[in-house]
């Protein structure tokens, strides 16, 4: 599972096997509290368990300043 960036103990990474057929570039996030699951385009949750909705905001503004890295890190290791 190839982490992207860690922010404030926050985990940004993907599954190196992301469906078959491959799902769309999406984001998870871990953290001791939890773990999401977030699309790109636009940049939305699928899914949530141990979060509140104040840090997924958060976790939303983070992926959405960070779009560009987490495309280029996934786009880099499927090709």
């Amino acid at each position: 599972m190839p982490v992207i960036f860690r922010y404030k103990g926050y985990r940004f990474f993907f599954y190196s096997n992301e469906g078959n057929p491959r799902e769309p570039v999406h984001v998870h996030v871990r953290s001791s509290d939890g773990e999401a699951k977030f699309w790109l385009h636009p940049v939305s949750l699928d899914s949530s368990t141990g979060f509140n909705a104040q840090t997924l905001r958060e976790l939303v503004d983070v992926i959405e300043q960070n779009i560009h890295l987490i495309e280029r890190t996934w786009n880099e290791y499927f090709s």
